[in-house]
């Protein structure tokens, strides 16, 4: 099968895990907690959408550059500046949440640029190591992880805000993820590292 066969070439589970901490960053740390830690710093919950919102409308045209970058820009170089760059800001933004609102609007821009940024490099990069005709299959597994990443995410930085008061360590802990993720993008292999075993998986089954 296809998810056996992958699971034996190291670049995948480089991919998965960065693509986990992607998850982990979107959908888990800021999109489930955004609005909540704004409350904490007494934000109204409208502001706090409404910064959500500018997130969303650059994350448009954060995608679409994204997109035109990996055709022209090594994909691994792309993916260490985009981790790079969400992990910064995400560090950052408890204390940018206690500072003026115009911070919080640089925030969205960055982070609204970079929330699927991270796609197009990644699927490159899948097309890279384990074939055109199997990066379908693989990246969807792939993706599973950026779900399990998201799940785990929005857990554990509610089990820390209940536990420790605030999101610091929530939030740091997701910065500091990020930026690994990046240094861990750079040794993704660029080659083609297709395998016999992957092609005859293959053939043989879809899954």
């Amino acid at each position: 099968r296809v998810l056996s066969a992958a699971s034996r070439i190291p670049d995948f589970w480089r991919l998965a895990g960065t693509f986990f901490i992607c998850g982990w960053t979107t959908n888990g740390a800021v999109q489930a907690h955004f609005i909540p830690a704004a409350h904490d710093h007494h934000l109204p919950e409208v502001t706090a959408a409404s910064i959500l919102a500018v997130i969303g409308v650059f994350d448009i045209a954060g995608s679409t550059i994204s997109g035109w970058l990996t055709d022209r820009v090594d994909p691994r170089r792309l993916l260490f500046v985009f981790y790079s760059l969400r992990g910064i800001a995400l560090a950052m933004l408890v204390p940018l949440l206690t500072g003026p609102r115009w911070s919080l609007l640089v925030f969205a821009i960055i982070y609204g640029l970079d929330w699927v940024a991270t796609v197009p490099p990644t699927v490159s990069l899948t097309v890279t190591v384990v074939g055109r005709e199997r990066a379908g299959v693989v990246f969807g597994w792939i993706f599973c992880a950026h779900m399990l990443g998201g799940a785990a995410a929005a857990w554990l930085a509610g089990f820390a805000r209940e536990a420790l008061g605030n999101y610091l360590v929530a939030f740091m802990g997701g910065g500091l993820l990020a930026i690994a993720a990046g240094f861990v993008s750079l040794t993704i292999a660029r080659g083609s590292r297709q395998r016999p075993d992957l092609e005859v998986a293959t053939a043989s089954s879809p899954a």
